[in-house]
């Protein structure tokens, strides 16, 4: 089992009273941070507002920072949970992601999926179609983007997405290309575009709906001619170590109360992972059982608390 860590972005309410010429500082010392203490992979949300809903209050965008920190850390890789598709023509990010990729010495995670955040879309004038139509974009997108990561000139005519010999050089450093990741877990449409073209699914819910997820992509698998073993399945939660139980109600105060919910909601939601280190330990171990290979944790108090410490020190050796 493998381990990510989100650095501080500001779209989960991460750098509030952080002034703003120390937010890239402060992110950097979390990657920095992350990198040192042995995870496996440094990741950043693609989102331009905050949430659960949205503020004044910062929010860095994705692919600036994955350029930025592909030039400023030396072994991590670099994922983004995840890119939209709508956001950028597939060919264009096909561009961006090629040169992080070289920039970083080949340590991109590409992770791409259909949007979600209508207030976003609108907000910054793009259409917000059905959930089908988003779909269809993101199969489209991907076409795109692996063609032109690995063929001299890309042709391609879709529904929603076009190119006509566009070249793309010089080409990612990763051979064949970037590990691709798609995530989300709708089970009839999303799923198949992960067995058709993923390297990497991503979905959540409680480990008995995660192992339901992943046996629904081995019948995808199988319907498109796909051995299910070339997918990796995984994770991402909101996780918080505390050091001892007489610390966990505070703490998680603090954390839900960062987070925009009340203590109970945010506590009982089956994308948190909250406790001492034997219980996260025994929490994710659920999830490596039924099939996790890598957990990308969100950790709230990444900037104030002892979290990323503690899963590194105490979670980590128990779970790799």
């Amino acid at each position: 089992m493998k381990f990510g860590a989100f650095v501080p972005q500001g779209w989960r309410m991460d750098l509030v009273g952080v002034p703003a010429d120390e937010q890239w500082p402060t992110i950097l010392d979390a990657a920095k941070k992350i990198e040192r203490l042995g995870f496996d992979t440094a990741w950043v949300y693609d989102h331009f507002h905050t949430v659960p809903v949205p503020t004044q209050e910062a929010t860095h965008e994705c692919w600036s920072l994955m350029a930025a920190l592909a030039a400023t850390t030396d072994t991590i890789r670099l994922g983004q949970m995840c890119t939209c598709s709508s956001y950028r023509p597939p060919s264009y990010m096909a561009k961006v992601a090629t040169t992080v990729d070289i920039i970083s010495g080949g340590r991109l995670e590409f992770a791409i999926g259909a949007g979600w955040y209508e207030h976003e879309y609108l907000a910054y004038g793009y259409e917000f179609p059905g959930a089908g139509v988003r779909i269809a974009q993101l199969d489209e997108a991907v076409q795109i983007i692996k063609q032109m990561w690995t063929e001299d000139e890309s042709t391609f005519e879709g529904e929603h997405f076009s190119v006509e010999g566009a070249i793309n050089q010089p080409k990612p450093l990763q051979d064949p290309h970037p590990p691709l990741w798609i995530s989300g877990g709708g089970e009839k449409k999303t799923l198949r575009t992960v067995a058709k073209y993923a390297d990497y699914s991503n979905f959540g819910g409680p480990p008995d709906a995660f192992a339901a997820k992943s046996k629904i992509l081995d019948q995808h698998c199988e319907a498109v001619g796909r051995d299910p073993s070339e997918i990796g399945r995984t994770l991402h939660v909101l996780t918080t170590v505390v050091p001892d139980e007489a610390s966990f109600r505070p703490i998680m105060e603090r954390v839900a109360a960062q987070s925009g919910r009340d203590f109970d909601t945010y506590v009982a939601s089956s994308q948190t992972v909250a406790g001492t280190p034997q219980q996260v330990i025994e929490k994710l171990g659920a999830f490596k059982e039924a099939g996790c290979v890598h957990v990308i944790n969100y950790f709230s108090d990444v900037v104030w608390g002892d979290s990323l410490e503690l899963f590194a020190t105490e979670v980590t050796p128990e779970l790799r």
